[in-house]
């Protein structure tokens, strides 16, 4: 169960490789692993000499997260990471290879993840597209960056939600309520990973949506009633002054 109001902290390792070489090709790692100097992996992904390292840390707490129940306060984000490039800040996917680790060394077969970051979660539909024993989906603002997840862009295990710009709390718990609740339950996953990004907060530089602490401290509440395990990792969120009391909002709902 993910800690409430006063949660313990961990410092957690790193990934071992082979636990993104199950999301990712192996050239992408090398190449990540081999940058020696400041450069850019794409226009949004600067990377440098200790970018490997902290990509692995970042996905080595996702790891931790799904073991231990808990939320994974990692960055580098990583739901815009496809199989063999980077995109969007994001190095790997931390949701994908926590998941792929859960089914490969926790024995849970069939897993969702649910990604209510602003932006679609684009690189993880990518690694889980014909995989039916993962269910994806992204409740996020659109038309927006990246592009990706609009109203007709579905699979049997592929559920996107887009929402309009403007949309608050009330908008997307009734989606949460009537379309993304219903989706997992019919699917019953062992354990439920949120990417959760709290850039469709009201106050949120990068987007136009109206989540208040409450609207994620409710869809969090909702998320731990789904599974009989829930783990949470950190995407989005780029207002430095709010984003500490949203993420204690999610671990109380989560609680």
């Amino acid at each position: 169960m993910l800690q409430g109001a006063f949660p313990s902290f961990r410092e957690t390792g790193p990934a071992p490789v082979e636990a993104i070489e199950r999301c990712h090709h192996s050239s992408y790692i090398e190449l990540v692993r081999s940058i020696e100097a400041p450069t850019w992996l794409d226009a949004d992904t600067p990377a440098s000499e200790s970018t490997f390292e902290a990509a692995l840390l970042s996905a080595g707490a996702a790891i931790t997260a799904v073991e231990t129940g808990g939320f994974a306060l990692g960055r580098p984000p990583g739901h815009h990471a496809l199989a063999a490039r980077a995109m969007g800040f994001c190095i790997f996917n931390n949701a994908a290879v926590a998941a792929r680790h859960a089914q490969a060394e926790l024995g849970l077969g069939r897993v969702a993840v649910i990604d209510w970051d602003v932006h679609h979660g684009n690189g993880t539909q990518d690694i889980f597209w014909d995989d039916d024993t993962v269910l994806f989906v992204s409740l996020h603002q659109w038309p927006f960056y990246p592009g990706s997840g609009g109203p007709n862009e579905q699979a049997d295990t592929i559920l996107n939600v887009p929402m309009s710009a403007g949309s608050g709390d009330d908008e997307y718990l009734h989606a949460f309520d009537h379309t993304v609740a219903p989706a997992v339950e019919r699917f019953d996953p062992g354990l439920l990973i949120v990417s959760a990004g709290f850039d469709a907060h009201e106050r949120d530089p990068l987007a136009g949506m109206r989540v208040t602490a409450d609207g994620f401290r409710e869809l969090a509440r909702r998320a731990a009633s789904l599974a009989p395990r829930v783990a949470a990792v950190l995407e989005g969120g780029y207002n430095l002054d709010t984003l500490p009391a949203l993420v204690g909002a999610a671990l109380e709902g989560f609680g």
